[in-house]
């Protein structure tokens, strides 16, 4: 099949030589109610919410207080315009970015996919939510518990009947048990010192890397939000949502509980850029703008503000914190004195599910890659449905991180900064790749603009640089 190079304005060029060429259909009118398709966004903070929420950011705090806060507010940003510009290919197309990658170069996608799961092989959330439990509990062996809350993972992701939909409910949940946290901590625990040191941090703002090393830093800017693979899979969580051209691609289901599925081996779709078209493009452009904006990017930053302010109240200048998962007991037996017995119980209950309800979405998301990817690119003729890809990639998952931890890797801080680095290197590859495929594929009235294509590059230079000296830095810190 010959390769799509024309770049007319107003005409889609996807290529052809790795993938089919996409159909042409209408893109469908956005929901009059749309509040009803919002979740997406939502469910990237949910997940997002996880280590650098509840461990990196509130253990910098510990160590220089909250002069490195800026550096949250910029990676929440990079994510935001990253997350839009995955968005927008899929809209566009109903294909995920991965598969967008793969029309230029055939093994993008298992490039992606493999890096994906090296980053979150580790099962850094499993082991820190098992440790909550045993502080809030006072007892049990963490390395068991996180064994435990990987089966329950598993299983839960095997019987939901549509996947997405019981990642959404479990994340507001989630959501909804930070707010409550966050609103009880502002009213009780956070003294007048932390909001001075919050003011500091705008007037004086510091990047610490002689206190913090490169590694920490780097983990902590990628995992401010989403972070590596968690960015890519918008498009899968958006095509699941019904979001512009993904309501004509087949929802992830249970094989085993869900519904039957259409036929997952479908082309892209994309549309012709007349003036119906455009006028609906337009209203679903603006509404994945805001929808991303008011939930993604609002819930990130103020978590991540609240549970520095937090730590900053209760540990800044504690010489009992060390650089691993006990400086959360030492926060909670704190918030008991501080406050009373319950409010140290509380964070303890709130930080366990929270990091679980993140692990069960780190497993969703690298299986859903995985599987999407390997459907689209190497298996469409094949039998094997993406749901049964999916389902066998969820459990290799949850076995990996079961062999982790019995071999005697459990110590969740260690965990999460390789995966947050591996996180931060692939951003620098897909930043660029974004741009390029959004100011190639697409037609010109919905290509990316010079000012996203100028935050594209930002990214791509930023995380290369973090990603080159966080390199050099471990040579240096152990050669």
């Amino acid at each position: 099949m010959a390769d799509i190079t024309t770049r007319e304005p107003g005409r889609f060029a996807l290529p052809t030589k790795n993938l089919p060429e996409p159909q042409v259909r209408d893109l469908p009118e956005p929901p009059n109610k749309a509040w009803k398709i919002i979740g997406p966004g939502m469910v990237g903070a949910g997940v997002g919410l996880a280590s650098g929420e509840f461990i990196l950011w509130p253990y910098i705090a510990s160590q220089v207080g909250l002069v490195f806060l800026w550096g949250a507010v910029v990676g929440v940003i990079i994510q935001w315009f990253l997350n839009m510009e995955i968005e927008r290919y899929t809209l566009a197309t109903g294909e995920t970015a991965l598969t967008g990658f793969n029309r230029y170069w055939k093994h993008w996608g298992l490039f992606f996919a493999i890096m994906t799961y090296f980053a979150n092989m580790w099962p850094g959330w499993a082991t820190s939510s098992a440790a909550m439990l045993t502080y809030l509990f006072g007892a049990g062996d963490p390395r068991w518990i996180a064994i435990g809350i990987l089966l329950v993972i598993g299983l839960i992701l095997t019987f939901a009947p549509v996947v997405y939909v019981m990642l959404e409910r479990l994340i507001f949940v989630k959501i909804l048990a930070v707010t409550l946290l966050v609103v009880l901590a502002l009213a009780f625990a956070i003294r007048s010192k932390t909001y001075g040191a919050l003011g500091d941090a705008v007037t004086d703002p510091q990047f610490p890397v002689d206190q913090l090393g490169f590694a920490l830093i780097m983990g902590a800017i990628a995992y401010a939000g989403a972070g590596g693979g968690q960015n890519l899979v918008q498009s899968n969580w958006i095509r699941d949502k019904g979001f512009g051209m993904g309501v004509h691609v087949p929802r992830l289901t249970s094989p085993i509980t869900g519904e039957k599925e259409a036929d997952p081996t479908a082309n892209g779709y994309v549309f012709t850029t007349d003036e119906p078209n455009m006028a609906r493009w337009k209203r679903w452009w603006k509404f994945a703008n805001v929808e991303q904006a008011s939930t993604f990017g609002a819930i990130t930053i103020l978590t991540i503000v609240f549970t520095s302010m937090l730590a900053h109240a209760t540990l800044y200048g504690n010489p009992d914190v060390k650089n691993n998962i006990s400086f959360l007991k030492i926060e909670g037996t704190t918030l008991q004195t501080l406050v009373g017995d319950w409010f140290g119980y509380l964070f303890w209950a709130v930080g366990a599910f929270s990091l679980f309800a993140a692990a069960a979405g780190i497993v969703d998301y690298t299986s859903r890659l995985s599987a999407d990817m390997i459907k689209a690119r190497y298996l469409r003729t094949s039998t094997v449905s993406e749901s049964k890809l999916y389902f066998g990639l969820v459990w290799g998952l949850v076995a990996f991180g079961i062999i982790v931890l019995l071999a005697g890797l459990d110590q969740p801080l260690v965990l999460l900064v390789i995966s947050a680095c591996t996180a931060g290197t692939m951003m620098f590859f897909y930043s660029f790749l974004l741009w390029w495929m959004n100011s190639r594929a697409l037609p010109k009235a919905i290509r990316i603009t010079p000012v996203r294509a100028a935050v594209m590059l930002f990214s791509f230079l930023a995380f290369g640089f973090l990603a080159v000296f966080t390199i050099i830095d471990q040579i240096q810190k152990n050669f």
